[in-house]
């Protein structure tokens, strides 16, 4: 039986690897975005790798924090908790100086019609927290859409292949890139972009997407056939591990599971635990969103949940009544527009 309590438990317990590595992390971790979808993630499982080493060091929590409960969770952890906008130069400019910083302030979803907001959060305010942190490790969240869509067969883009966003939302991800590789170059700071491509939480993501559909009795669109992702839980330890890695120029780091997951069989496979039969519409196009993860498996290992897990946990998690965020990815939409 699923309950919150082991959802989070999942999520937020580091590995030996994670606290192994929070030891040779020198100074204290700022996360700015610690209010998103994966920010608390993030935040308990460096705190409780750091506690679990044994060490001293402070995590820090940037946020507008518009969550009352999510406050409460971090501050139950022993997370330094700090309300911000960072848009405000003032506010921005006052936070601390710390060594390790982890960037994941950023605006996707109603992008169309409002792209000046995307851009001001996605592109400027990069510019100013580069200047600002420009003597620490900043690793930067960013996302595989840069990359053009691909065929399935080619095994999805590697870090080597050349950005093509599509779309204003994906635009702005490869501008805020930009502006932290300045960094890197003018200044010396050591970055790393990490190219996520998608993260998975029980309460939303893809697969939840495709449940929440299948619940529903609404057919699966087929058009975008297959996609990655990875377990939240690992993706959150791979970003603090990651700050060991940071380097200038900038080193770049796509994060997703290794395997091409079908449309059709995710939902079929979901279909069976949750007893319904699934219904499909549309056909499946030659590309998709894809990306390799042959780096990051041999930086950080194989993720430990496997996505025939994850499709299990997902389906396990509809049947069982789990609460969901309420925040759609849209993983199926092609032509960039959000």
């Amino acid at each position: 039986m699923w309950k919150e309590e082991r959802l989070e438990s999942l999520l937020n317990t580091p590995t030996d690897a994670l606290i192994r590595d929070a030891a040779k992390i020198e100074g204290d971790i700022l996360v700015l975005g610690a209010g998103g979808k994966m920010g608390p993630t993030v935040c308990m499982t460096a705190k409780k790798a750091i506690d679990e080493a044994g060490i001293t060091k402070r995590v820090i929590a940037v946020s507008r924090f518009s969550d009352s409960k999510t406050k409460e969770r971090l501050l139950g952890c022993g997370i330094e908790l700090i309300e911000a906008d960072l848009l405000d130069t003032k506010a921005l400019y006052a936070l601390p100086d710390v060594k390790n910083v982890i960037y994941m302030a950023g605006r996707k979803f109603g992008t169309n019609g409002e792209e000046w907001k995307t851009w001001s959060m996605n592109a400027a305010l990069p510019a100013f927290v580069a200047d600002k942190y420009r003597n620490s490790n900043i690793l930067v969240f960013s996302s595989g859409n840069i990359y053009p869509p691909v065929a399935a067969a080619c095994g999805g883009c590697s870090e080597n292949n050349p950005a093509a966003p599509r779309g204003e939302y994906a635009m702005s991800c490869l501008a805020r890139e930009r502006a932290f590789e300045y960094a890197a170059r003018a200044f010396g700071t050591k970055i790393l972009l990490y190219r996520l491509n998608y993260a998975v939480d029980l309460r939303y993501g893809v697969l939840c997407d495709i449940a929440e559909n299948l619940a529903a009795g609404k057919p699966i669109n087929l058009n975008t056939a297959c996609f990655n992702v990875i377990w939240q839980g690992t993706a959150a330890e791979i970003a603090i591990r990651g700050l060991l890695y940071c380097e200038s120029p900038a080193f770049t780091l796509n994060v997703t599971g290794p395997e091409t997951i079908s449309v059709e069989h995710a939902a079929r496979r979901m279909a069976e635990i949750l007893g319904v039969e699934p219904l499909f519409e549309g056909e499946p196009q030659p590309e998709a969103y894809l990306s390799n993860s042959g780096l990051m498996v041999s930086l950080f290992g194989y993720p430990a949940v496997s996505a025939e897990t994850m499709l299990t946990w997902q389906a396990e998690w509809f049947r069982d009544g789990g609460r969901r965020l309420g925040k759609p990815t849209h993983f199926e939409e092609r032509g960039g527009v959000y």
